[in-house]
């Protein structure tokens, strides 16, 4: 545990809820997503390159993934990735078909590679993550998902957890009710709402430098860095109150 002040634990008298990411917090579906990312990035820049375009410069699955999509609702991960690499594009429309030259074509084509690794394989959790969410709720407090994927309801079936969350969003939500993803804190605000909580005495746990620094942003009471990537100083230097490699160090 890497905290910049003595450790807070999640106690009742002190906390109301838990709002849990899903990638990378509660499955190991992160390495499944950054897969994906550079599978469609690199099959977009290969094709530039054959055009003549620029020199092939592939997307970096560490970098890249961490500082410009990761957590990120998909479509603002697409438009983050190709300014970085001072491309545009049109933003297109939602029913693009996936893989077209567009911003949400692009992110299409990304989901359809995630969604066929999930169908694929089994959906694996991180034992400690889903330990505190079963120990929260023991507590009496409530918990929810809050995650930039719009495959969110699948996953969290395929892993058999869905009970443990009774309020959920996700991108499908934000999409819906027009809330901006992380950075911005609006998705996790939705929730402590849904939830009929004070923001200050909720926590927010996540993998993602977008996701602490939303977390810091609603002013949460406590936000919850997991190192899954070995990036514990960046999520505590953006948001996170302390950092942990397994959820399972916070039950008493």
């Amino acid at each position: 545990m890497i905290s910049p002040s003595p450790p807070q634990r999640i106690t009742k008298d002190r906390f109301d809820a838990v709002l849990f990411d899903l990638d990378g917090v509660l499955t190991a579906t992160a390495r499944t997503h950054a897969a994906s990312w550079k599978a469609m990035f690199d099959t977009f820049l290969e094709k530039r390159a054959k055009e003549g375009r620029r020199p092939f410069h592939p997307f970096d699955i560490i970098s890249d993934y961490q500082l410009y999509v990761d957590g990120k609702l998909r479509y603002e991960g697409v438009q983050s990735f190709l300014k970085s690499r001072s491309i545009e594009l049109p933003r297109g429309v939602p029913d693009d078909p996936p893989g077209y030259d567009t911003v949400c074509g692009l992110g299409n084509l990304k989901d359809e590679l995630v969604k066929q690794a999930i169908e694929e394989g089994p959906v694996e959790t991180y034992p400690g993550a889903v330990a505190l969410a079963r120990h929260v709720l023991a507590l009496g407090m409530k918990t929810a998902v809050v995650s930039a994927s719009k495959n969110c309801q699948a996953v969290l079936m395929a892993a058999n957890i869905e009970h443990l969350f009774p309020v959920r969003v996700d991108g499908e939500v934000a999409e819906r009710l027009q809330i901006a993803g992380k950075p911005a804190p609006d998705t996790f605000l939705r929730a402590a709402a849904m939830l009929e909580v004070d923001p200050r005495r909720a926590v927010v746990v996540e993998d993602a430098i977008s996701g602490v620094a939303a977390g810091r942003a609603g002013g949460f009471g406590l936000v919850i860095g997991v190192d899954r990537k070995g990036s514990a100083a960046a999520l505590l230097a953006n948001g996170a109150d302390l950092v942990v490699t397994d959820l399972g160090e916070l039950i008493a």
